[in-house]
């Protein structure tokens, strides 16, 4: 199964190590990138020597590694050894009462975090949730979101998309094309939406269409009734391609929200395989055991020349500015404080 060509698949692991079976399986199988959940993430030094592993292993010193980092609590980087980051929720709370002071500080803290998982050897947080929140929003994005105004949305959104990349972090903009309205949770069951065309366009869509050129985007696991009745948009082609590509005219790198929740069907295989055969560059399949990571990489299919430019376009907005973490850290607790 080796190929020069990664497949188009991240992979993830049960712990803060790599076994050997695990390296035996990454050399050949080759799978583009790993994400690593919570528990992975145990201190700076054991980080450090994982991603370094992970990348000796698939032979690539630029494989990208990924996390859950989006401040409040999906912060995967929370065992003591660094920084607690504040959610979105927050920040959209803040720039309500004085938007100039919201969005300064969300720019600081973008640029902390971002520079702290760089330091680490991992890529992307996988940030910022771009999604509406309302009444009945699903708790699984709750304080997640900035709030319900689309344009605050796409105003602080872009804070964090320009903090991460000015200090080398990759932004990763979901859940694409917007999750607000689900009120159920996708790891646990299918979310539908039944909003017309127009009012999606107006609302969820909006953040989204304001911050087109951000580079990666996280494709959703909801019906989105108006366009297709049966299928979520990450498995759905009229949603990635009509819909996210041509609609919208996103041109980044599009990657599968988590193969392994329930708003999916079939066997986790067909579940990789229907995410690359609807758009989607990439599948995540973000966990699991190595049998099942072995007949997820056989599913998968290497990167397309068309995901290849996309990355690389991806990389080349990258800077490399620095800062001292915890002092912005501690401006933006200090904003907050005031």
């Amino acid at each position: 199964m080796s190929s020069n060509t990664p497949l188009a698949l991240f992979v993830g692991i049960p712990n803060d190590t790599l076994s050997i079976d695990e390296i035996a399986l990454f050399r050949e199988t080759n799978p583009l990138g790993l994400f690593v959940g919570r528990r992975s993430l145990k201190n700076p030094d054991q980080v450090k020597k994982l991603t370094e592993q992970f990348r000796t292993a698939v032979g690539r010193d630029d494989a990208p590694i990924f996390t859950d980092q989006e401040g409040g609590r999906v912060s995967h980087l929370d065992s003591g050894s660094w920084p607690l980051f504040r959610s979105f929720g927050e920040f959209g709370a803040l720039a309500r009462r004085d938007l100039e002071l919201g969005k300064h500080a969300l720019r600081l803290s973008s640029q902390a975090m971002g520079a702290m998982m760089r330091e680490l050897g991992l890529d992307s947080g996988c940030s910022p949730v771009l999604d509406l929140v309302f009444g009945d929003t699903s708790d699984v994005i709750g304080a997640r979101a900035f709030g319900q105004d689309p344009a605050l949305i796409s105003a602080l959104g872009r804070e964090v998309v320009d903090g991460l990349l000015e200090v080398g972090n990759m932004p990763i903009m979901k859940h694409i094309p917007g999750h607000g309205r689900a009120t159920v949770d996708s790891h646990k069951e299918r979310p539908r939406v039944d909003a017309d065309k127009s009012l999606l366009r107006a609302t969820d869509f909006k953040p989204f269409i304001d911050l087109i050129d951000t580079p990666w985007a996280m494709v959703s696991h909801v019906v989105y009734s108006a366009y297709d009745d049966q299928n979520p948009a990450s498995v759905s082609p009229v949603i990635c391609k009509d819909v996210i590509r041509n609609e919208l005219g996103y041109d980044g790198v599009l990657i599968s929200d988590c193969v392994y929740m329930e708003s999916l069907s079939g066997s986790l295989p067909e579940r990789v395989r229907q995410t690359l055969e609807a758009g989607c560059d990439i599948a995540l399949h973000s966990h699991g055991t190595n049998s099942e990571t072995l007949a997820a990489a056989k599913a998968a299919r290497p990167l397309s020349d068309e995901t290849i430019r996309r990355m690389d376009a991806a990389k080349a907005r990258l800077g490399n500015l620095n800062v001292d973490i915890r002092q912005l850290h501690a401006e933006v607790e200090e904003i907050f404080g005031a």
